[in-house]
């Protein structure tokens, strides 16, 4: 029988973001490949500790508890094991009552090619290279960087909070600010304010949320989503306009002017934010699960 994943919310992750590998990893940077595998393989029962994506998988696997006849999200493990290494892995996953099932083990290979395979419609890894060939090749993508969990694995809520400029929205107006400053910026996003702004990397993802708010009332979702960005009033009018152009609901839209976005996260519960500048990423950090996603012109060598 033919399984066909389009109805779902699909998320594939890194073996290294789901779970704490520095220690076996270091073994393969200081020793090699066959000292990686043995070791691997002779530690293969021992369970793995929780890596810093890991909260954020489970609470998304728990979605699936509202419907269990129809599960609507899938979780795809992307590694560079091979599958020999690889069993420790899944038998973490069986140990910690993780609900995955496919993966790809690429047994060095960069796994990001697998993505489209499997129509993610979102990877999580913590190898900056992997991330960027992903976006690259039109995916929504993020580097889990270390830092503070929202602490809100209590509350089945998933709880999501994006940037505007190079993440929901693509970087041409950020393009105005980095090259001609705030005022040119102001100015340009009065001017076009009823032009809507191009699709950002994670425009795709957004939208698959949606469908799945969509099905519920708006006050019983079991997903919640936040805009928190550095732009406040006027510049506010165009992401407001795009959004409903979308016909793309978001929850909370936070426009703080260039304040720190850090504790603004903490109080909406973030279970992970996305952002393309470290800055914001590093003050976030220290509240909420972050995920670098390096696009646009701030990311530009």
């Amino acid at each position: 029988m033919k399984v066909d994943l389009k109805d779902k919310l699909v998320v594939a992750i890194s073996s290294r973001a789901l779970f704490d590998l520095d220690e076996s990893h270091e073994i393969f940077e200081q020793k090699g490949i066959e000292a990686y595998c043995k070791y691997q393989i002779e530690h293969e029962d021992e369970v793995l500790p929780p890596g810093s994506a890991f909260p954020l998988v489970r609470k998304l696997l728990a979605l699936n508890k509202h419907d269990p006849s129809h599960p609507m999200v899938e979780i795809i493990l992307l590694s560079r094991n091979s599958a020999d290494t690889g069993l420790r892995i899944f038998n973490s996953i069986q140990h910690h009552d993780l609900q995955i099932t496919r993966a790809a083990f690429t047994g060095g290979g960069s796994p990001y090619e697998y993505v489209s395979a499997f129509g993610a419609h979102l990877f999580l890894s913590t190898d900056p290279e992997d991330v960027v060939k992903a976006l690259d090749a039109g995916y929504a993508a993020a580097t889990i960087m270390p830092g503070a969990s929202s602490g809100q694995d209590s509350n089945t809520e998933l709880r999501l909070a994006f940037d505007g400029d190079a993440v929901l929205f693509s970087d041409e107006a950020e393009r105005v600010y980095k090259e001609s400053g705030l005022q040119a910026f102001t100015e340009s996003e009065v001017a076009y304010e009823k032009t809507p702004l191009s699709g950002g990397p994670f425009k795709n993802f957004l939208a698959a949320l949606h469908r799945i708010q969509a099905a519920y009332p708006a006050d019983h979702a079991p997903i919640r989503t936040a805009l928190v960005t550095a732009r406040a009033a006027p510049a506010h009018k165009r992401v407001i306009l795009t959004l409903r152009a979308w016909d793309i609901r978001i929850d909370e839209a936070l426009f703080l002017g260039g304040m720190d976005k850090g504790e603004f996260l903490r109080t909406f519960g973030a279970d992970i934010f996305f952002d393309d500048q470290h800055h914001h990423i590093e003050s976030a950090s220290q509240h909420v699960a972050t995920g670098h996603v390096p696009h646009g012109v701030a990311n530009e060598a």
